[in-house]
């Protein structure tokens, strides 16, 4: 065996959500069908387009301690928390440091930092910035708190593709086991953008929705009435190992992270490819890289994000790439609940596809009231169980992308 066929298992998981400040909190949410959106009461949203948004249940300044919060953004207060549930979850392995990687990344970035960092220079000069500002604003930040507290020194990387970011690297990540770079590595996303001038730029795009009345019925993907996304915020972790060191080790293995798939529209800074060729693409890139035929598959995690253009576009492709097997998928948008975590929601639910896989069934998409014309998958409003389509091991996908034209789809199969 080369070490391109290496298998690559996942061990580990942490997310702090706005549906909770771990996996069982957020996942139990999300079984229950349960919204995490709620309206800003703040006095800098109340002039805004859009006074609503997935604020995480659990603030991460109280778990990483106020001393070392001030050192870091938000994004990445969350980003160390979920590595740590990871982490621990994974049973802390012993790993030679020269092995052990990270590959955590952030669609923005300390965008909460840069904002504070030039109130300060505007209003008191240069000489009042946080001397730690730098490391605060880089989107690598976390990637790098995480392999210090770790010691990873096999490589610490984050690609950034914008809402496509979590997903890529948890793809990177597994690259980086199946080459031999790494026998270990900490994976996912993290983003803290839910402040005025985000929601202002996404609102006067006409990406976000305006339901300010009703929260936690705003996120509504591939419904009629959608009118745009729900800004969220949160991170998601897991550690991936080679299946030769987890098994050396006896640990738990959740899932078979069998492969990842990309592609660009080459199309438009900010809209799909009108015909959904390159989300078709990723997919069916993804089955081809993991070994997977479509009869496996048993879910998807859809990136639907409830904007009027996106949702039935992915429908289709979904379709397309599955063929008749699409009929019997299970086809979730948990971003219904979480709202939308941009550069960390491609590894949040790369967390809710692996337990789906586990649990064997499907999370509902809430607030599904009317299905939009052209989306001809199967999703529920209820938790659904999941049954694949005959062929064993049962696997699922889950779909990430960006603006930019980035897509990702991730595959895990049942260990």
């Amino acid at each position: 065996m080369g070490t391109n066929d290496r298998s690559v298992v996942v061990t580990g998981m942490g997310a702090t959500t706005p549906l909770g400040g771990d996996v069982a909190s957020t996942w139990s949410a999300m079984l229950a069908g349960r919204s995490g959106v709620k309206a800003l009461t703040e006095d800098w949203a109340k002039d805004l387009p859009a006074r609503i948004a997935g604020v995480a249940a659990v603030d991460p300044a109280e778990i990483v301690g106020r001393v070392q919060a001030r050192r870091m953004d938000r994004c990445e207060q969350f980003a160390v928390v979920a590595a740590r549930e990871a982490w621990a979850d994974a049973g802390a392995p012993e790993v030679d440091p020269e092995r052990l990687g990270v590959s955590v990344t952030s669609g923005i970035g300390g965008i909460g930092s840069t904002l504070a960092a030039y109130d300060v220079l505007k209003e008191k000069g240069w000489q009042r910035i946080n001397p730690f500002t730098v490391p605060m604003l880089m989107p690598n930040g976390s990637a790098g708190l995480i392999s210090i507290e770790l010691g990873a020194q096999a490589g610490a990387h984050a690609p950034v593709s914008a809402c496509a970011s979590g997903a890529e690297a948890v793809g990177y990540a597994i690259d980086m086991i199946k080459s031999g770079r790494a026998d270990v590595v900490v994976a996912g996303g993290t983003e803290a953008a839910i402040m005025a001038l985000n929601l202002g730029a996404f609102a006067v795009m006409r990406a976000l929705s305006l339901r300010n009345d009703e929260p936690e019925r705003a996120s509504r993907p591939w419904d009629k009435g959608r009118d745009g996304f729900v800004l969220g915020e949160g991170a998601g972790m897991m550690v991936l190992e080679s299946a030769e060191h987890a098994a050396a080790r006896g640990a738990n293995v959740y899932a078979i992270a069998a492969g990842a798939g990309y592609s660009s529209d080459g199309h438009h800074i900010a809209h799909p490819h009108p015909e959904g060729a390159g989300v078709r693409l990723a997919m069916q890139r993804a089955l081809a890289n993991a070994g997977v035929s479509a009869d496996q598959i048993a879910h998807v995690n859809a990136h639907a994000t409830s904007t009027p253009e996106g949702d039935v576009l992915e429908a289709q492709a979904i379709r397309s790439a599955l063929g008749e097997d699409a009929e019997r998928v299970i086809v979730s948008s948990t971003k219904s609940m979480t709202g939308h975590l941009l550069g960390g929601a491609g590894a949040v639910e790369s967390v809710a596809a692996i337990m789906a896989l586990k649990d064997r069934v499907a999370p509902p998409t809430i607030n599904l009231e009317v299905p939009d014309d052209g989306v001809e998958v199967t999703v529920s409003s209820e938790p659904r169980p999941l049954n694949a389509g005959g062929r064993e091991p049962m696997a699922v996908l889950n779909n990430a992308f960006g603006f930019g034209g980035h897509n990702v789809s991730v595959v895990f199969v049942a260990p």
